[in-house]
């Protein structure tokens, strides 16, 4: 599978600058971050939660855990990790479990966490498991304009 064609639109209406960096096939972050030889604070991924409003997605770096109850008081929600035969739907044109960090261009509400904008650069999924996207700071800052920010996940030991 190729880049999400969704990310692609965003990636080019943005006008990014942006690497596409391929790796070994992976099914988990930490894992991608390993075969990539990406660090994992600089990798970042998308974790998917619903409620009965419906789904927010929630960008963190790999080598991080969401702080669930942090992220649910932020936003008034009581949110629960999304189930996987639902997430498919939405996101029709990626890879189970490579969802880029780009869920508002599905019509969703995203919320990054801002120690990703503390990193140099960033690297995150493309849409299958075998291609990360690659940028500067600055580039992904852009990209993700339209994401709230916060302080929502802790470094896992």
């Amino acid at each position: 599978m190729a880049m999400a064609s969704t990310l692609a639109g965003r990636l080019s209406r943005m006008n990014s600058q942006f690497d596409i960096i391929r790796h070994p096939y992976s099914l988990s972050s930490m894992a991608t971050a390993q075969a990539a030889h990406v660090p994992g604070n600089r990798l970042a991924k998308t974790v998917l939660l619903e409620d009965e409003g419906g789904y927010l997605a929630a960008v963190i770096p790999s080598s991080h855990h969401l702080r669930l109850a942090d992220l649910c008081e932020r936003t008034g929600r009581k949110l629960v990790l999304a189930h996987e035969d639902e997430i498919r739907e939405v996101f029709k044109d990626c890879d189970l479990g490579a969802i880029p960090p780009v869920a508002m261009s599905y019509g969703m509400p995203t919320y990054v966490d801002e120690c990703l904008f503390d990193e140099p650069e960033v690297w995150f999924e493309a849409g299958d498991h075998q291609e990360l996207v690659h940028m500067q700071r600055d580039q992904f800052m852009a990209l993700m304009a339209d994401a709230e920010g916060g302080r929502f996940s802790h470094r896992m030991m």
